[in-house]
């Protein structure tokens, strides 16, 4: 019945048996030091993995073999075996690492680490810190272009997005956004940095090469308070056509014309939607609801919430590995 079931529903979204990829979804559990792994396919958790302390950054490393996670309250990050969910190791890191980002080929890893105002970065073969990088108070948000050349972490307090050139590790321009940055998104064609501030309320567009913000994308839904709409999470599509923001609070994910930046819809999910996550495919979108402690399974080319699935308490990162 089950296997029944499925096929109807893939029907139903106009895919063919087996057309669909099944893929791992990675979920980080704040507040029970867990992550949940989530089959694609079958849209069911299937196991839970105990890590360490207040698990928030996630990242799969380019193979696919190793899950990365960030152990915010143990000062590190953990390496998980991805088949086996095994406990391999750990990564250096400073003082509370919160969000980490690979860079394109897959060798270099870098952390905002809240508490002491520094980029950490971390050769991956070695496993060790190449070098520390000052930047505003409560760096969060870590971006990188897709070609590799520029790194953007947003800093909380600051308020700024601060532009690092990776082949010298240093600061090349600070542009000031809205109040409380937490998360920073490059188009694929390199040509734009999209960073959400939660308490400001918008989504700065800001040219790569210009550093000028372009275009600030508000939001309004009605029946909502403007305090209730808290951006954070922002994940734009290859094709440089769509984006999707979460909205915090506001319970919603807000579909972007990519283009125009106008706001085309708002898609109602769990409570509290944090950060967000493609399939590698880009046919679903997956966000974690912190406050209903369950993640929402979104396909992309109808932009229809497919399913919820419980995960552990308060959600708070997601990533996606092929199988």
């Amino acid at each position: 019945m089950r296997v029944r079931f499925l096929t109807l529903a893939m029907l139903a979204l106009g895919l063919a048996p087996g057309q669909a990829s099944a893929y791992s979804i990675y979920v980080s559990n704040e507040k029970d030091n867990t992550i949940t792994v989530i089959d694609s396919e079958t849209m069911e958790a299937i196991k839970t993995v105990k890590v360490g302390q207040r698990p928030r950054g996630i990242a799969v490393t380019k193979d696919g073999k190793f899950i990365l996670v960030c152990a915010s309250d143990d000062d590190t990050i953990e390496i998980l075996d991805a088949s086996t969910y095994e406990r391999l190791g750990t990564l250096p890191s400073g003082p509370d690492p919160e969000l980490l980002v690979l860079s394109p080929d897959g060798n270099t890893l870098y952390v905002a680490n809240e508490d002491d105002n520094l980029i950490t970065i971390i050769d991956m073969a070695s496993k060790s810190v190449i070098s520390e990088i000052p930047v505003g108070v409560e760096p969060e948000g870590m971006g990188i272009s897709p070609d590799g050349k520029i790194l953007v972490n947003t800093s909380e307090t600051t308020n700024m997005a601060h532009f690092v050139d990776t082949a010298t590790s240093e600061i090349i321009q600070n542009v000031l956004v809205d109040q409380r940055p937490r998360f920073a998104e490059f188009k694929n064609d390199n040509s734009q940095v999209w960073v959400s501030s939660e308490i400001g309320g918008t989504v700065s567009v800001i040219d790569n090469k210009s550093f000028k913000i372009i275009r600030k994308i508000s939001f309004e839904i009605p029946g909502l308070r403007s305090e209730a709409i808290q951006p954070v999470g922002v994940r734009i599509t290859k094709d440089g056509k769509k984006a999707f923001v979460a909205l915090g609070p506001a319970n919603r994910i807000a579909v972007i014309d990519a283009e125009t930046f106008e706001v085309l819809d708002y898609l109602l999910v769990g409570q509290r939607v944090w950060q967000l996550a493609f399939t590698p495919d880009e046919k679903l979108l997956i966000s974690t609801n912190g406050v209903s402690n369950d993640i929402s399974i979104i396909d992309v080319e109808s932009l229809k919430v497919l399913k919820s699935v419980q995960v552990g308490q308060l959600p708070w990162g997601v990533a996606v590995s092929p199988r």
